[in-house]
């Protein structure tokens, strides 16, 4: 019986004179509920898949920008020197400027903790924390990380006293 009004729907439509159709309607028109319901799932996905990509795009962009702002040669960017109050002078330890050298090795290779700590043999964790300046690495480790970063351990050194003259002087 459905079918027969269909028929005479199409029927009717034939001989009317034809209306202005709004986009978008006549299609929703010939859905069954259920179709319209995985339509309007398949939108969703739709929009959430051009969200994802939208912020993905913009991480991107930001990460291209901090790598292109990074020269060839090492130099502490203003943005990587900590903001320091003019009343009270704050100290710097050793261990937080070796850290901060190795992480901005590790950066601008755009290299993953992951891969540094498996090429020095260190674990993951651990090369955090000496990133971050809470452990003190040993003489060996960190010329096993410097190895991984493919630098010397001189060289990583020498960069640990340019860094620690831009900051206190």
């Amino acid at each position: 019986m459905e079918t027969m009004t269909r028929v005479n729907e199409q029927m009717d439509v034939a001989a009317k004179k034809p209306m202005a159709v709004q986009p978008g309607v006549a299609r929703m028109r010939e859905l069954t509920p259920a179709q319209r319901r995985a339509v309007m799932f398949a939108q969703q996905q739709v929009l959430k898949a051009q969200a994802a990509k939208k912020a993905k795009d913009q991480r991107q962009a930001v990460r291209e920008r901090m790598w292109d702002e990074d020269s060839p040669s090492y130099k502490p960017t203003a943005a990587a020197e900590p903001v320091v109050a003019e009343e009270e002078p704050r100290e710097f330890s050793l261990r937080g400027a070796i850290g901060h050298v190795l992480r901005e090795l590790r950066t601008r290779d755009r290299r993953t903790l992951r891969e540094v700590s498996e090429k020095a043999g260190v674990s993951l964790g651990y090369l955090s924390e000496v990133e971050r300046g809470q452990k003190e690495a040993s003489s060996e480790l960190l010329s096993s990380i410097a190895d991984a970063l493919g630098v010397s351990t001189s060289r990583m050194l020498r960069m640990v006293a340019d860094y620690l003259d831009s900051v206190e002087g």
